[in-house]
């Protein structure tokens, strides 16, 4: 199945829908939550709100300068700047979260909402990319990051959209010299890298999009098969490249 990224208008919509969710997190939002364990290991709760408010701020302002035909670091202060508010930001209270949070998806959201046709097309400095690649980065984030919370939404609430987009993006996880071939329940197989050494992975496509993104799944949700034979899950690389993925 060769996956297709949505057009833009369809990825705005995603966009909406995915800050409509964290929205909802942020809305029910208990205090003694917020110094939990999320499920991204050595990152509390809080961490991954004060990271996501500075992922929106961060778009927010690739746009805004993109506008202006000028190029932005994604982060003020580069990779020193995004930890040092990840980690000033985290003990946060509840409510200060939420406030932070919501102004910073109100942001990121008007940006996104201006753009016209070729707008975006414009170039930005995240990956040396385009608008287009911002947007789907803050879909990226905000629909995994809402999961890594560990609230109660699970990747099992993501859209069959989203789910093909992150496999294809994902697909630089593939070691050097294997390929995967994806056999969601349901759906035609995906084909992930191009080497000789073929995996064959089993289950639903929620749970093999979330595996490929590192995120835990269900015990056995995920088969791996070589040649027909049962084996292990294989290991998988890094997170493609960027600046300062987490």
């Amino acid at each position: 199945m060769a996956a297709q990224n949505p057009d833009n208008a369809r990825l705005l919509a995603g966009i909406e829908r995915a800050a409509e969710g964290f929205r909802a997190e942020l809305d029910r939002l208990a205090e003694e939550s917020v110094p939990k364990d999320s499920v991204l290991p050595g990152w509390t709760r809080g961490h991954v709100l004060a990271h996501v408010a500075g992922v929106c701020n961060g778009m927010a302002r690739q746009l805004e300068y993109a506008a202006r035909g000028e190029l932005i670091p994604l982060y003020d202060g580069g990779a020193e700047g995004r930890n040092r508010e990840i980690e000033e930001g985290a003990p946060s209270s509840a409510d200060e979260h939420r406030e932070r949070t919501s102004a910073a998806l109100d942001r990121a959201l008007a940006a996104f909402r201006t753009l016209e046709g070729r707008d975006w097309e414009r170039p930005i400095s995240y990956r040396d990319g385009a608008v287009r690649d911002g947007g789907l980065a803050l879909w990226r984030e905000l629909v995994i990051h809402r999961t890594d919370l560990g609230t109660g939404e699970s990747h099992h609430g993501w859209e069959p959209e989203f789910c093909e987009h992150l496999a294809q993006f994902l697909a630089p996880r593939v070691p050097a010299g294997m390929r995967f071939v994806l056999h969601p329940e349901g759906g035609a197989p995906q084909l992930l890298g191009d080497g000789d050494d073929a995996v064959d992975l089993h289950g639903r496509l929620t749970d093999l999009v979330a595996w490929l993104a590192g995120r835990p799944v269900e015990h056995a949700a995920v088969r791996a098969e070589r040649a027909g034979q049962a084996v292990p899950l294989p290991e998988i690389g890094p997170w493609p490249a960027a600046q300062l993925a987490k």
